[in-house]
């Protein structure tokens, strides 16, 4: 990324020497994510980093360890997340690119080959396939990570999703797992809240043609949700959100709110018992998490590979960029 509101340029970079705690890793498939387009668009603000690399979740190989690395070794097969794991916090690497510094944090994955921090590294059987990797990588363990630790569903809940994009499609599956009922999904695409259905989603409302807060009372026959869950970062969309759920219900955002916006509500139920939370990746803890949900998918529990709805090479990368802005992408896989 060159300029904040601009497409992406593509080129080469040279690659530095590995120091203290850093990892080169051959990536073969990563995820845009909606953080990426959030960076894009000045979300949080305006970048003082440029030029840099993005990317953040991806499935790739060790190819070579820096001093003291002993988590990951070469040759292994990794997921590459943003959360931390276990290893060393290692000092982000700068590129150089047509002689000018090009910054990269501790994980960037839209580069066939990235300088990770150790401790954003989990190694995985070799035979895991690299689009598990990516979504194990955000999806997986954000989403299961809001319904579990954020949210603290219990069986029978109610559950209100809305958004189900990415990570949304992350939370249906959690609630699911977790014992949810119903699941309710929140869209304004009809074939995001088809994909849902597929993997739990009890009842899809379509925004566009329903207010959704209403639709919902009729979906529970006038009773509140227990947990509402927001990934828009829309704050009029959060403010009903908030006020959807029960009196002593929960409301968890993971959207990201514009940093110009403001959100504005009554604090009364705040006192009664009512929660509204935000939540950080999930609170997921990658080198726990990931072993978990890999026993899980190999005893046939669930399979996320139908999740990915686009796959491109990278030079198409602006092309998956405007496909998700428009709503038409749920997952876009990235194949080097």
């Amino acid at each position: 990324m060159v300029e904040q509101r601009k497409p992406l340029v593509l080129d080469e970079v040279e690659i530095p020497p590995l120091s203290y705690g850093q990892v080169l890793v051959e990536i073969k498939v990563t995820r845009i994510c909606g953080s990426q387009i959030g960076e894009i668009d000045g979300v949080k603000g305006p970048d003082k980093y440029l030029p840099h690399l993005l990317g953040h979740e991806a499935g790739g190989v060790v190819l070579e360890v820096g001093p003291e690395v002993r988590n990951v070794k070469p040759g292994d097969r990794v997921v590459a997340h943003w959360r931390l794991g276990r290893g060393i916090e290692a000092r982000p690497p700068v590129y150089q690119w047509n002689g000018k510094k090009t910054n990269a944090g501790c994980i960037t994955t839209f580069n066939q080959y990235a300088i990770l921090s150790e401790n954003r590294l989990t190694a995985v059987p070799a035979d895991t396939d690299f689009e598990v990797c990516a979504l194990l990588a955000d999806t997986l363990t954000t989403g299961f990570g809001v319904i579990n630790n954020d949210a603290h569903v219990k069986i029978g809940e109610a559950v209100v999703i809305i958004g189900i994009g990415g990570i949304g499609l992350g939370v249906v599956l959690g609630a699911k797992l977790a014992g949810a009922y119903p699941i309710i999904g929140v869209d304004l695409h009809d074939h995001k809240l088809k994909k849902a259905a597929e993997y739990g989603m009890t009842h899809g409302i379509n925004s566009t043609q329903a207010d959704f807060p209403d639709a919902v009372r009729q979906i529970l026959n006038g009773a509140a949700p227990e947990v509402v869950i927001d990934g828009t970062g829309n704050p009029d969309v959060l403010a009903k959100a908030f006020a959807l759920a029960g009196n002593s219900g929960r409301c968890v955002g993971f959207g990201v709110m514009p940093y110009d916006r403001k959100l504005s509500i009554n604090t009364l139920p705040l006192h009664l018992g009512k929660v509204l939370t935000g939540s950080h990746g999930g609170a997921s803890q990658p080198a726990d998490d990931i072993p978990r949900y890999l026993r899980m998918m190999r005893a046939g529990v669930f399979d996320p590979k139908g999740f990915t709805s686009h796959r491109i090479p990278l030079a198409k990368v602006n092309e998956g960029i405007a496909g998700m802005k428009s709503g038409e992408v749920i997952h876009c896989m990235i194949h080097f």
